[in-house]
């Protein structure tokens, strides 16, 4: 019993949706900006997850009036890094009573600990967005979280995780025909 609600605790946290920061760099007027280009796509493992990626930004951009240009105002940079972390629970079973064993009075046992390893995979999306013109970096969104394992889940976590990751960029003020 203690062992299953240990369990769901464990999956509640890990269901967790992924921490999100955004950094703005200072003095810099984001609602200026109206275009962009990528300058560098991200390198996964799985093509199929890049292009995922690549799509959800480019739909949560467009969903902000911001279009893809030859001439952009901003070039996004997204890297992907992950590494495989580990938890100890320690589980402690509680002391037997031992009833009689030719005494007077019943003894207790020792608690036995149980000690479980929980192995996972903690991934990290960087987008950065440079100034075209400059090169400087203007803007930087990160999140962090759990590596879903099937492929189903890992492509609804980028489509969840994505547009929370441009939640307070401004959109784009002017309409810009489409690949100017």
């Amino acid at each position: 019993m203690k062992r299953a609600l240990l369990a769901l605790v464990l999956l509640a946290g890990c269901a967790s949706a992924p921490r999100v920061r955004t950094d703005n760099a200072p003095g810099v007027d984001l609602s200026s900006y109206q275009t962009y280009a990528w300058l560098q796509l991200p390198e996964t493992q799985s093509p199929l997850v890049r292009q995922r990626i690549v799509d959800t930004i480019d739909h949560t951009l467009q969903a902000k009036r911001w279009r893809r240009s030859d001439t952009p105002d901003v070039l996004l940079a997204a890297h992907v890094a992950s590494h495989e972390d580990q938890t100890f629970e320690t589980l402690y079973e509680s002391p037997q009573w031992n009833a009689y064993r030719g005494a007077d009075a019943p003894s207790v046992g020792e608690a036995r600990a149980v000690v479980q390893v929980q192995r996972y995979t903690v991934g990290t999306l960087i987008i950065d967005m440079l100034d075209a013109r400059t090169h400087r970096i203007v803007r930087r969104a990160t999140a962090e979280g759990l590596v879903p394992e099937s492929p189903e889940k890992i492509n609804a976590a980028i489509d969840a995780t994505v547009p929370r990751m441009f939640e307070n960029l401004p959109a784009a003020t002017a309409s810009v025909p489409p690949g100017t």
